[in-house]
This record gives structure tokens, C-alpha cells and sequence, in this order.
């Protein structure tokens, strides 16, 4: 049970996520009971908060535009510094994978009166981010830009430059934003090509809302199209292995950039990996040095099969191979 004065902070948080809520999606985010909400409604406004409501049991509620004030007084100097420190860390991921620091970002940056969005604005032109040699760049104004865009829930014109330099536009419907420790991604939908798609957040040029509000039918777990695009999407083969571990071990002995798992029970792991041949994934696999069973492909079971055979004879014999 969480304490009364977290609820009501993260209440806040939700009606300032998006326009409207009914009482029983308050409900069940917050996990409570109706009469919770209506009794945590009542005291924010007793607290200063303008929240308005539709009678009804398809009413919602809403904060009145302009009111959407976080639970914060700063002045200038913190808030600037609070701007700041979300803005480092979501363009290093210090944080872990979740968008936490980014989501605050966003939520900041829309209240902040205007003469300290300027202030930041200039600090933002003035700052350089200097990444790992092996972390590409990005602006904080499109992580901004890709994260508003999966708030708003509507179309988007994305400008986008692939690998190969080729640059596209299309349209998509924004979904989520996915750090993985090295890298952001945008997930969202193609509609073009109806399906759901991943975008290095560094090779999008441009993000321009369309107006055209959409909404998202059984959309796929962001992390997981993300684990499977990087680990298997720049591969010419692919291989699905079994292992008899429980899905936090097998993750310690495959990480996510390099498979994309999921449990079989409680005992079990299904991970695809990605390579460049079929001996090449055999000389992986080998490496693990733990049990595993090769599902699929034939080429990758017999190529393990084979590699195992070559080893068994080697040193059936004992000889150092003078």
C-alpha cells in the first residue's frame, strides 16, 4: 500500500499524461478502489490543482489547460538545474532503459515560464555532449521531439536516414522510445507497410505531427521488437536455441543486444540470435560452454553437430598434436 501523498503525486502525473481519464482508468493504473480516486480528485483540488469533470459514467477527468503546475515549487536557479541534470541523463542512459528522466524532461520543459525555457533554450545551444567513441550522437530536442510525439497519440511524418545514408519519409503512428544502453530507438507504425517498425533515434532528421489522431491496436512490447531487431536484424541467418535456465540467468549468459529471449515456463529460455553463417553461430553457441538444444535452423544444428564431432576426435586420443 502506498502512502497517501505518493498517490496523489502520481494521480497528478497521470492526469497531466494525456487530456481525459475516467474514473475507473484512474482506477485501474492506480490500483484502488473508484472512491479512492474521487476522494484523492477532492483533496488536490482542496490542494490548488483545476480539475475539471464530466457527470456520467463516461465522464472523465481532466487538469484545466495551463494548470498542469508540478508538485514542485523551484525557483529559477533549481529549476534550470533540475532541466539540466534530466537532459545528461537521458542522453546517457544513466538512469537504465526506462524514459523516466526524458518523461520528466517533457513535463518540465511545457511549464516552465518563459523567461527560464530561454535560459535553458541558450544552455542547450551553448552545451556539447561528447559520447563513448562507440555511442552515436543525438539532440535532446529530438529525444523531445520523438517522446511528444508518443504522448500526443497521432500521425507523424518521419524523416529518416537509414544505414546506407538513403534518406525516406513516411508516415507512422509513434509508439514507444527504447534505450539499451547504447542507443535510442523509436518504435512505431508503418502505415505504409502495416507493420510495426524500429528507427535509431539518431538517424531521424525530422518528426512532423500531422494532426490525424490515431489509435493503437495491440501494439507489441517495445523492448522485446527492439532486443530482436538488434540482435538478429543485420544478420543473414538466424538461429532459435532452447536453454534450460530460467529467463533472468539466460539473460546474464546472452544479453539482450546480442539475442531476443523469451520464457518457456518458469525453467526454460527461447533466444534468437543472429550471425553471419551458419558455422559462424555454431563457433558462438560453442562458446557458452552450457547445454542448450538448436531449434532452428537444420544448417545450425548440423554445423554444431559437426564443430562437436571435430572436438571429440581431437582429443579422443589423448595427443597434443605434435
Amino acid at each position: 500500500m502506498i502512502s497517501a501523498s505518493a498517490r496523489l503525486l502520481r494521480l497528478v502525473s497521470l492526469l497531466a499524461a494525456r487530456p481525459s481519464w475516467t474514473c475507473g482508468e484512474l482506477a485501474d493504473r492506480m490500483a484502488v478502489t473508484d472512491r479512492t480516486v474521487r476522494r484523492d480528485i477532492a483533496k488536490l483540488r482542496e490542494l490548488g490543482y483545476t480539475i475539471e469533470s464530466d457527470p456520467g459514467p463516461w465522464g472523465g477527468y481532466r487538469l484545466r489547460a495551463g494548470a498542469r503546475t508540478p508538485p514542485l515549487i523551484l525557483d529559477d536557479e533549481e529549476a534550470l538545474a533540475v532541466a539540466i541534470g534530466l537532459r545528461e541523463a537521458a542522453l546517457s542512459g544513466a538512469l537504465g532503459g526506462d524514459q523516466a528522466a526524458l518523461s520528466a524532461l517533457l513535463k518540465l520543459r511545457q511549464v516552465l515560464p518563459q523567461r527560464i525555457a530561454d535560459r535553458l533554450g541558450e544552455m542547450d545551444a551553448a552545451f556539447v555532449h561528447t559520447p563513448r567513441p562507440d555511442e552515436p550522437q543525438i539532440t535532446p530536442g529530438i529525444l523531445l521531439e520523438l517522446a511528444a510525439a508518443c504522448r500526443r497519440g497521432e500521425r507523424a511524418r518521419l524523416s529518416y536516414r537509414d544505414w546506407e545514408g538513403k534518406a525516406t519519409a513516411r508516415d507512422v503512428d509513434p509508439y514507444r522510445l527504447v534505450h539499451t544502453g547504447r542507443r535510442w530507438y523509436f518504435v512505431a507504425r508503418d502505415v505504409a507497410q502495416e507493420e510495426w517498425r524500429t528507427f535509431r533515434a539518431d538517424r531521424v532528421e525530422r518528426l512532423q505531427p500531422t494532426g490525424h489522431p490515431v489509435e493503437l491496436i495491440d501494439p507489441p512490447d517495445p523492448a522485446l521488437l527492439v532486443s530482436r531487431s538488434v540482435s538478429t536484424g543485420p544478420y543473414p541467418l538466424r538461429t532459435t536455441i532452447r536453454l534450460p535456465m530460467p529467463m533472468d540467468q539466460a539473460l546474464r549468459l546472452i544479453p539482450s543486444t546480442v539475442g531476443a529471449h523469451r520464457p518457456e515456463g518458469p525453467d526454460a529460455t527461447i533466444v534468437d540470435i543472429g550471425g553471419p553463417d551458419a558455422d559462424g553461430l555454431a563457433t558462438y553457441l560453442l562458446s557458452l560452454a552450457t547445454p542448450l538444444r538448436v531449434v532452428s535452423p537444420e544448417a545450425v544444428r548440423q554445423a554444431l553437430l559437426r564443430r562437436t564431432q571435430e572436438l571429440l576426435e581431437d582429443n579422443a586420443n589423448g595427443q597434443s598434436g605434435e
